[in-house]
């Protein structure tokens, strides 16, 4: 039997369960600035929640989040993969400069210019808790205390990116010996013990940062959606709605019946936060932000991949702001890309936004509700190489330079207020020509701004001084020499 959260947190005081969590200690710091409360799920895409129209998914906590919040309709993984969208969201850096350019490659210190690095230099508490995916190369080791933790120095447990959720596997690193900790619960409910925790400690009168990240919805245990009995039993795979762009097959039902019942799972984890914010009275001064670093294809528009593809299922996620006293409850059609996180997130709290920051603060726009402040925001993929653009309604890509190994059509053309489930792709189109040019031309000016060379994927990583594109495995550091974007430089 697993234990309760109360025996999980009774078992803290010996040491047994969360002996990497240290009591905090530190001089009062300013009370009036706002806590943050960021959680973030993985591979969750934004019509997995009920507040985006999904009348069969229970999601009942994040759907009361977005009623006394923001729900943003248009938000995207401008990289929709694990490593890339995390390092975007941590360092408010394009890739080409943090050095997070695909998979397992480790993101570059921050120097102070980071996420938690601010946060932590501003007077913040800052924790990290759940998958990490920074640390690159070797997948099977934790991250050492120091400047590849990126700011979060008081309270760090995380297992860095584990594929196994069962309660008798899940385990995290002690964030000051190194060594596995077991959670003996689900992993989402062992690290929202440890959130929960972190939330009790935090001293009422002095601000604090924690980032939350559940590995689920991800698949795992080899590409497999299964999770505990009680939350299968929500769903029948006979009977759940599939989007009109997936295949109906066997393995497809039973897929999205683990992965609804994942992000059901999730929500829970997100009610119970949620009651700790409130019961510890700091739920008026917490700036509270639910998203997801990329979605799930589950076999939809024919992709072979989960994710990876400019679709709204792979590349669109959730947004959720709640700010009491600050931001109207509303949803709100602003365009938010990964880059515009870190700056927007910052500009609400009232903290300096570096000037590394690629996106853009806007909270300016959150307070006006003027929605069309934004025509775009960028999409693009290093490896294999594709480029693009997603607007109010249309969505497009295009490949990079071919080298024969990689077969999918990244060439896409998407009228997605004719067509919102992207089922017929206008790219070879002819009545469709003059706005695929439009759409190239703003493309360009995205790769103009970036400094974006657009190579081959293989390429790229040659370039950067990968002998292979396999850059995880034992023993593997997963490092760069450099930004590539100045490795890159010095190649022309």
């Amino acid at each position: 039997m697993n234990p309760s959260r109360r025996d999980f947190i009774k078992m803290a005081a010996t040491g047994t369960a969360l002996a990497g969590l240290n009591t905090y200690a530190a001089e009062p710091r300013n009370s009036k600035k706002p806590n943050l409360l960021l959680v973030f799920t993985d591979q969750q895409s934004f019509d997995m929640l009920g507040c985006y129209g999904n009348e069969q998914i229970q999601t009942p906590h994040l759907d009361r989040l977005a009623s006394e919040g923001v729900r943003f309709e248009y938000c995207v993984s401008s990289t929709p993969v694990c490593t890339p969208m995390r390092g975007m969201l941590l360092s408010g850096q394009h890739p080409l400069k943090n050095g997070a350019i695909s998979n397992d490659v480790c993101m570059l210190p921050g120097k102070g210019k980071y996420f938690g690095e601010v946060l932590r230099d501003n007077g913040y508490r800052t924790g990290y808790i759940g998958k990490w995916h920074l640390y690159g190369g070797d997948r099977n080791r934790g991250v050492p205390a120091g400047p590849h933790r990126y700011g979060f120095d008081d309270v760090f447990l995380s297992n860095n990116c584990q594929l196994n959720y069962d309660p008798n596997i899940a385990f995290y690193y002690d964030q000051h010996t190194g060594k596995r900790v077991k959670f003996n619960r689900w992993e989402v409910y062992g690290q929202t013990d440890q959130a929960q925790q972190f939330i009790e400690e935090s001293p009422k009168d002095d601000p604090w940062a924690l980032v939350v990240s559940w590995h689920p919805p991800h698949d795992h245990k080899g590409q497999k959606y299964t999770t505990l009995p009680e939350l299968e039993k929500l769903y029948d795979p006979a009977t759940i709605k599939l989007r009109p762009s997936q295949p109906d097959t066997p393995k497809v039902r039973k897929n999205m019946q683990g992965y609804m019942a994942m992000c059901t799972g999730c929500d829970i984890a997100f009610g119970r936060l949620m009651k700790t914010l409130k019961e510890q009275g700091m739920d008026d001064n917490t700036i509270v932000v639910f998203t997801s670093d990329h979605g799930d294809l589950h076999g939809a528009h024919g992709r072979p991949w989960a994710k990876s593809f400019p679709e709204d299922e792979s590349c669109r996620v959730p947004l959720l702001i709640r700010y009491p006293g600050k931001l109207k409850p509303r949803a709100s059609e602003l365009l938010v890309g990964t880059l515009d996180l870190m700056p927007t997130i910052l500009g609400m709290m009232g903290l300096p936004i570096p000037d590394t920051c690629d996106g853009q603060d806007l909270t300016p726009h959150l307070l006006s509700g003027s929605d069309d402040a934004v025509a775009s925001v960028p999409l693009f993929y290093f490896i294999p190489s594709w480029r693009g653009v997603f607007t109010r309604d249309f969505t497009y890509s295009r490949r990079g330079p071919v080298n024969g190994k990689v077969k999918e059509d990244w060439n896409t053309l998407y009228d997605r207020k004719a067509d919102p489930h992207q089922l017929t792709n206008r790219y070879y189109d002819d009545d469709y020509a003059a706005k695929r040019e439009e759409l190239d031309r703003l493309t360009d000016e995205w790769l103009a701004r970036f400094e974006d060379p657009f190579l081959n994927g293989y390429e790229f990583i040659k370039a950067l001084g990968f002998g292979s594109p396999h850059l995880s495995g034992k023993g593997k550091t997963g490092r760069l020499p450099g930004r590539p974007i100045d490795v890159l430089r010095q190649e022309r």
